[in-house]
């Protein structure tokens, strides 16, 4: 489809599988938010640091950047999420992670 990232191609192609990981996938995220006895904002950007920490894909910042986004996070706190993990996880991972977040929504260029 014209348009359409990488990471909305292979969240959509997973979707759309008939497959034992989505099902894994959806049952993992079942109950966690209730089970952490965390607001919301403190748990979403506790995944976002999580994510920092793994180098994670593209598609995992869309997912949760833009959960916390709908959730109405202020895009400062996910700064100051990456500025405080910055020391623990190190700049490269901050970096990369800054990228990627960039990529899930779009605000990179790729003819660069």
């Amino acid at each position: 489809m014209a348009g359409e990232t990488t990471a909305e191609r292979n969240i959509g192609n997973l979707a759309a599988a008939d497959a034992p990981v989505f099902e894994t996938l959806v049952q993992m995220q079942l109950d966690t938010f209730e089970r952490s006895g965390l607001d919301t904002e403190t748990y979403l950007l506790a995944r976002i640091a999580a994510l920092v920490a793994l180098d994670a894909a593209p598609s995992s910042y869309l997912l949760n950047v833009g959960a916390a986004a709908e959730s109405g996070v202020p895009l400062e706190k996910v700064q100051g999420t990456l500025v405080a993990i910055a020391p623990v996880v190190g700049s490269a991972r901050v970096v990369s992670a800054a990228g990627k977040i960039a990529e899930a929504f779009g605000l990179v260029n790729d003819s660069a």
